[in-house]
């Protein structure tokens, strides 16, 4: 089979969309998150409130994607939305913001808690290699978090099918192990009185600091301040949300793409709703909301202050002991190793599609004899290794999470824009509840980042101005191409 050839095969049918979607959303996040988010809110009621709002409006996005999916089946996803709807530069700033920090550093963070992880089975990996200066460690840690990256790349390269192979094995594992953290997290929780405890008082909010002596201050939230602050930490669940779009990037491998990738987003996005929304029961039934940093044992550190955040670790060692921390922290390393596979299978097809729309390297439109965009995966593989390296990535995926919002805005705007342009098109799906689901997403998540902008100025300008970098470079590349 010819190493150029640039068709890629479809062979990927609607458990294998569906599992990427849902395996591609949970990482670590939800293991972590809920600590931050109850220091945030305060309540337990707020807190499930947000996890039920960031789910709804997730599959409500989904359900709007998937009339641009079924118009545009291709390769690329939601960059070939955009282009459609707004032109070439818009789409390109989204690709470049894709490559540089969304899903590259997405990959380096979720492979670094892989090696956190590791380093529970093997403290050997804590060590360092070498130091340089006060500030860079190169650690076994990030070795090992480059080889999982490397080795992923690897297995995507060799066809879709081994990449699909593991993908659906480990989506397959954590969700398994995830109901059967709920399942027996509410049964040993519901024998005590821990979540009447933390429904007793179950709307009253405030935000709680730790100081730099170690107290802690308390703020009561009312009114507007509720709003202002769970509209602040939402973005803590929306990132353990995030990466749901993924299936629409190789939409050009998927069997029916007009009927198979609608289906697959709202199945995967309501799947991983209901988990994480289960998930955070289990915890307010096995853990106090409040707790204090300095807590002489988990039940006294709360959700709050669960040690380094890891509330899932704290769960699972309220139901089965000391052992619960290396069952979560196995939990954790299938859950990472398996997000990851999804993110580097599809991220490598939408630099496929922006290589063979001419705004990416040129290289990176061939497809291997076993029909994959190779040289587009090993380009992300390379960046994402940086990443790993330079240990910037948390900063930058920071920065980058508002920006990924305001892409989502402007795609789901494109279903208006569409509609009126073309009015005329090939409609295989149609967005449920148009225009009134998409138009509750659009100004929902604008509140979000209005409230982003509000109360986090500092990162959410940083993460335009990742977006804005992308502008010269775009009239470089152009001016490049037109000279060639």
């Amino acid at each position: 089979m010819s190493e150029n050839k640039t068709e890629l095969k479809r062979s990927l049918g609607l458990i294998d969309a569906t599992s990427l979607v849902a395996g591609s959303m949970i990482g670590s996040g939800i293991f972590i998150v809920t600590s931050a988010m109850a220091r945030d809110i305060g309540s337990a009621a707020w807190l499930l409130v947000i996890w039920l709002v960031t789910g709804l409006i997730t599959v409500a996005a989904a359900l709007s994607y998937g009339e641009l999916a079924g118009m545009m089946p291709n390769a690329g996803g939601q960059f070939v939305y955009i282009q459609r709807a707004y032109g070439r530069l818009v789409s390109f700033l989204y690709g470049w913001t894709v490559f540089t920090v969304i899903q590259t550093g997405v990959i380096a963070a979720i492979a670094v808690t892989f090696a956190n992880y590791a380093a529970i089975f093997f403290p050997v990996l804590d060590q360092s290699l070498f130091t340089v200066g006060t500030g860079f460690v190169f650690s076994y840690q990030k070795v090992l978090a480059i080889f999982s990256i490397i080795l992923l790349t690897y297995i995507n390269t060799k066809g879709v099918e081994s990449g699909k192979t593991v993908q659906l094995i480990f989506t397959s594992a954590k969700l398994i192990a995830l109901f059967a953290l709920i399942i027996l997290g509410l049964y040993v929780g519901l024998q005590t009185d821990v979540l009447s405890n933390n429904f007793a008082n179950m709307w009253e909010a405030s935000k709680t600091v730790v100081n730099p002596d170690g107290t802690i201050t308390v703020t009561k939230l009312v009114g507007m301040a509720i709003l202002g602050a769970a509209g602040a930490t939402i973005i803590n669940s929306l990132f353990s949300s995030d990466a749901w779009n993924n299936v629409t990037f190789i939409a050009g491998e998927i069997k029916e793409p007009k009927k198979n990738i609608p289906r697959s987003l709202f199945l995967g996005t309501l799947i991983v709703t209901v988990i994480y929304v289960l998930a955070n029961l289990a915890y307010l039934a096995l853990l106090p909301m409040q707790g204090t940093p300095n807590g002489t044992d988990i039940a006294n550190n709360g959700i709050m202050f669960a040690s380094n955040d890891r509330v899932g670790a704290a769960a699972a060692s309220m139901i089965m002991g000391n052992v619960g921390v290396f069952v979560m922290a196995a939990l954790i390393m299938v859950s990472t190793f398996g997000c990851n596979s999804g993110l580097i299978l599809s991220g490598g097809r939408l630099f496929f599609a922006m290589a063979k729309d001419g705004l990416f390297f040129k290289q990176a439109t061939e497809l291997n004899k076993n029909q994959v965009p190779a040289k587009a995966l090993w380009v992300q593989c390379i960046w994402a290794c940086v990443l790993c390296i330079s240990g910037k990535f948390g900063d930058l995926l920071t920065y980058a999470t508002f920006a990924s919002l305001l892409f989502y805005i402007l795609t789901i705007l494109g279903v208006f824009i569409l509609r009126k342009k073309e009015p005329n098109a090939d409609r295989p799906y149609k967005a449920f509840g148009y225009p009134v689901v998409p138009a509750i997403y659009i100004i929902v998540t604008s509140a979000i980042c209005f409230t982003l902008l509000v109360y986090d100025t500092f990162n959410t300008g940083l993460g335009l101005c990742i977006v804005a970098l992308g502008i010269p470079v775009y009239y470089f590349v152009m001016n490049k191409k037109e000279q060639n």
